[in-house]
């Protein structure tokens, strides 16, 4: 006996729990849909929309009013219909609003790129040798769309309905990647406002493919208020695709209407002809009506690099064209190109290098990028966290070292959970400290749980732990390492009093003698006052000489301004090497300074509990004092009774 499917609006059927755990009889029908018959597969040339593009007068194929994707969960919710069936009770459905509200979770369009590539990459255990991503064009209107396909073990129609359901997933592996359920869901509604899946299998003898659509085009429009997910499966075991019909024939014939009546393929021959390149077993994800930012462009840039995604906002923030050397050297390294490089995020995506799998991006493989490879005074430093309500304890191993050729503000862990890149970069060390700077380290951290975006970690104990070892990390590595790269370790505060008050003057010819400075603050001056004053010296009226060394010029108390161009060059000499003795003794009158202010500090610290014991020695001489009154007066009361 077939299960009972409930009559929806639009003739379409829901999926509900009854497919996915696979309750239902399956009936075979009897008829031999025709398929793969020639006839062109989605186009992959680069093509421009048009926007005016003919769609068939039987159609109601057309995309939302509202393209953006943060503008998309803009609209009124009517009113619930009831679907109670006589005898049953009412079931919890899920609104189509909500499809966008649980996209909102990807705030980054690359983190839901990267969730599908997970998916793919879950499926080595079965097989799989690639994932390609390319950019196609819609055959309805000319519009981009995005293509994932993979050679993996693909879906039987049991788990393409778990798949498209909310919350169920398979994967119990401690190797895969997913677990939560909702990875393929908030990722496509993120991308685009549709998304087609194709999957063929082979599951215990017997060899399917399936298709199914989950369109919020399609919801909108039809005003529906619960998630419907036509599909339609075929039967492929004796090589000609037999439907299998779950519930009626009309049923399964409706499902396909929808299906090509709101896919791009509006044939079923065309929808058909997507299996051709899925061989034996494979999915095969085609996003479509992408999303637009806020200006009414597409979000994914697939026009300005041929081999590459970029995401069109990044990607103009990262304009070089008007930057300083130094700048355009920040932004040509990944650190800062994977913000809106596809290809940069994909070769650090994942940690270990693959042996038997590529990752295609529009035609070229994806070149994994090992970050350690680039590391100087490169070190292993090992942490023992303590599971949270446990006493057991994991090993974890932190690599870290300086970058390489690149600027010292490239700086950051690159944290990663299961083989996949959680935080890229995480910058541990306060903002604004030079220290830390240029060093970059690697981990992986499968003792705590990424967050569902997998953008980041969940906020537990553990996590601040990390943190917190981490910081300590980069500071003993810094104090240890940064001299033999040149570096001096000095304290930030005493850099910003450095750069505040250290003015660069003007350096003045001086008339008749070698000027030297004078007015300097004494060692002794220093020492009274609280605010530290540094050498400078007094300025007059004369011409300018330049030191050949990086050094900023000080200025020179002269007489009159008429000298001659050997006593200039003399005094020139001169003061280069004076700017090198002044910069040297602020730095030491700044550490005396400080030890000046810590004595300070040390002394009212002891006076304060000075203070505090003279105080508690005043009220124990108190109360002795009172109990020796009392005692005294006991002992006189004693001797007056004795008398008397």
């Amino acid at each position: 006996m077939p299960p009972k499917v409930e009559k929806l609006p639009m003739g379409v059927v829901e999926l509900d729990s009854s497919d996915d755990e696979g309750t239902g009889v399956p009936v075979v029908g009897m008829t031999k849909p025709e398929i793969n018959h020639g006839g062109n597969s989605l186009s992959k040339s680069p093509v421009i929309e048009n926007p005016n593009a003919v769609v068939p007068p039987d159609s109601n194929y057309r995309p939302l009013d509202s393209r953006s994707f943060w503008k998309a969960g803009n609209f009124e919710v009517g009113r619930i219909k009831s679907t109670a069936i006589h005898g049953e009770l009412e079931h919890a459905r899920v609104h189509p609003k909500f499809l966008h509200s649980n996209a909102t979770s990807h705030k980054w369009a690359f983190g839901a790129i990267a969730e599908l590539l997970d998916n793919a990459v879950d499926e080595i255990s079965s097989g799989a040798t690639f994932v390609k991503v390319d950019r196609i064009s819609n055959p309805r209107d000319n519009s981009p769309a995005l293509l994932f396909q993979d050679d993996g073990g693909g879906m039987d129609p049991d788990r393409l309905r778990k798949c498209m359901s909310l919350g169920y997933s398979s994967k119990t592996s401690n190797s895969t990647i997913g677990q939560y359920g909702n990875g393929f869901k908030t990722s496509t509604m993120r991308l685009g406002a549709d998304v087609i899946v194709f999957s063929r299998s082979s599951h215990s003898g017997r060899a399917t493919q399936s298709v199914g659509l989950l369109s919020y085009t399609f919801l909108r429009r039809t005003g529906q208020d619960d998630v419907i997910v036509p599909m339609i499966d075929y039967d492929i075991s004796d090589h000609w695709a037999e439907a299998i019909v779950y519930g009626s024939q009309d049923d399964w014939s409706t499902n396909l209407k929808t299906i090509l009546e709101w896919s791009p393929f509006a044939t079923k021959m065309d929808l058909l002809q997507q299996f051709d390149d899925i061989k034996s077993h494979g999915t095969k994800i085609i996003v479509f009506n992408l999303w637009l930012n806020d200006e009414g462009i597409y979000e994914l840039n697939f026009d300005d690099d041929d081999e590459d995604i970029t995401l069109r906002d990044e990607a103009n923030l990262g304009n070089t064209s008007k930057t300083n050397k130094r700048g355009r050297e920040l932004q040509s390294h990944i650190s800062y190109r994977f913000r809106y490089s596809l290809r940069a995020y994909a070769s650090i995506l994942y940690l270990k290098k693959f042996t038997n799998f590529s990752i295609i991006l529009r035609g070229k493989p994806v070149e994994q990028y090992s970050i350690l490879d680039e590391l100087k005074l490169s070190k292993v430093i090992t942490y023992r966290p303590q599971l949270a309500g446990t006493s057991k304890e994991i090993l974890v191993e932190t690599s870290l070292g300086f970058v390489k050729d690149t600027p010292s503000s490239v700086c950051g862990f690159n944290v990663y959970h299961k083989n996949r890149l959680i935080r890229p970069f995480w910058k541990v060390t306060a903002d604004g400290s030079s220290k830390g700077n240029g060093v970059v380290g690697v981990l992986e951290a499968n003792f705590i749980e990424p967050a569902h975006d997998k953008q980041d970690f969940e906020r537990s104990s553990l996590f601040f732990k990390l943190e917190t070892k981490l910081k300590q990390m980069v500071m003993d590595y810094w104090k240890g390492h940064c001299h033999l790269i040149g570096l001096k370790p000095l304290e930030p505060h005493l850099q910003n009093l450095l750069r505040e008050s250290f003015v660069p003057p003007q350096v003045q010819v001086a008339n008749a003698q070698t000027p030297s400075p004078t007015n300097f603050q004494t060692v002794t001056d220093l020492a009274a006052h609280p605010r530290p004053h540094f050498r400078s010296a007094q300025s007059g009226n004369s011409g300018r000489a330049n030191c050949n060394m990086e050094l900023p010029a000080v200025q020179l108390m002269t007489g009159n301004a008429i000298g001659s161009v050997k006593k200039d060059a003399q005094i020139s000499s001169s003061s280069c090497m004076s700017i090198d003795q002044i910069c040297e003794e602020n730095i030491q009158l700044f550490r005396r300074c400080e030890s000046f202010i810590q004595r300070e500090t040390e002394l009212k610290r002891t006076i304060e509990e000075l203070e505090k014991e003279l105080e508690d020695t005043k009220k124990k001489s108190s109360e002795l004092s009172l109990r020796l009154e009392s005692q005294k007066k006991l002992k006189l009361l004693k001797q007056l009774g004795q008398k008397a």
